[in-house]
């Protein structure tokens, strides 16, 4: 895995079958920040891990950045919090310059609940062709406060 910490064709199958990117090995992983024992590997594979968490609060990223443009037609995200009742808000966007302009996927909003609420999925079918890099702001709380983003799985396909 190639990934760096930044200031703000293998391909694996999942159980139902859907082939998903090997984004380790397509792609430079950039962070804001990880929590030694969440690292970003955790949430870019299929299956039950412990996903990614932000070493820090406040609004956090997570870009990838192919090596070769990509067609990408799905993407999972899947947000849990168990512990903190908060309004989260996430932008997922593109590039297929590299980062020099963005293009929104989709921007939302939702409420984590303790006592209710406490895991958020989002599947979006799109079609995006020469993808050189996807990238994924994170506002943990709109609130403010110390409440750290997370991310258990973010999936390409």
């Amino acid at each position: 895995m190639r990934k760096q910490i930044i200031n703000q064709d293998s391909q694996a199958a999942s159980p139902s079958g859907q082939v998903w990117l090997d984004v380790p090995n397509k792609a430079l992983v950039e962070i804001s920040s990880e929590e030694a024992a969440h690292p970003i590997e955790a949430a870019l594979t299929p299956g039950d891990g412990p996903g990614w968490r932000a070493a820090q609060a406040g609004e956090q990223t997570i870009r990838l950045v192919f090596d070769e443009p990509q067609k990408i037609k799905r993407i999972q995200l899947l947000f849990l919090e168990e512990q903190h009742g908060r309004t989260q808000e996430f932008v997922l966007r593109w590039s297929s310059d590299a980062g020099q302009s963005w293009r929104d996927v989709v921007r939302q909003q939702y409420n984590f609940s303790p006592s209710g609420m406490t895991r958020e999925f989002e599947d979006y079918t799109v079609d995006l062709d020469g993808v050189m890099a996807l990238e994924l702001k994170i506002m943990p709380n709109i609130s403010g406060g110390d409440a750290r983003a997370s991310v258990a799985q973010l999936l390409v396909a």
